[in-house]
């Protein structure tokens, strides 16, 4: 498929057609990471970490209290 970079305001720009966004399993406001090697630009979808921290921490009780907990005696050469 032949398309042509465009000028949209100060900026330049591509348009995709739909299918080809489906095939790469991105969709529109979805992230992106742009890289550039000699002649090419290469787009992938930006993943989501597996894990969000602000998430999971905002899971946490209010109320939780941190405690240490005890692996046992030492078994070899640790150093505590």
């Amino acid at each position: 498929m032949i398309t042509r970079v465009q000028k949209w305001g100060n900026s330049q720009g591509l348009r995709f057609p739909k299918h080809v966004l489906e095939a790469a399993g991105i969709s529109v406001g979805d992230a992106v990471e742009l890289t550039s090697d000699r002649d090419k630009i290469v787009i992938k979808k930006k993943r989501k970490p597996k894990f969000d921290l602000d998430e999971l921490l905002s899971r946490m009780p209010a109320d939780y209290e941190v405690r240490e907990e005890s692996s046992g005696k030492p078994v070899g050469k640790e150093e505590w």
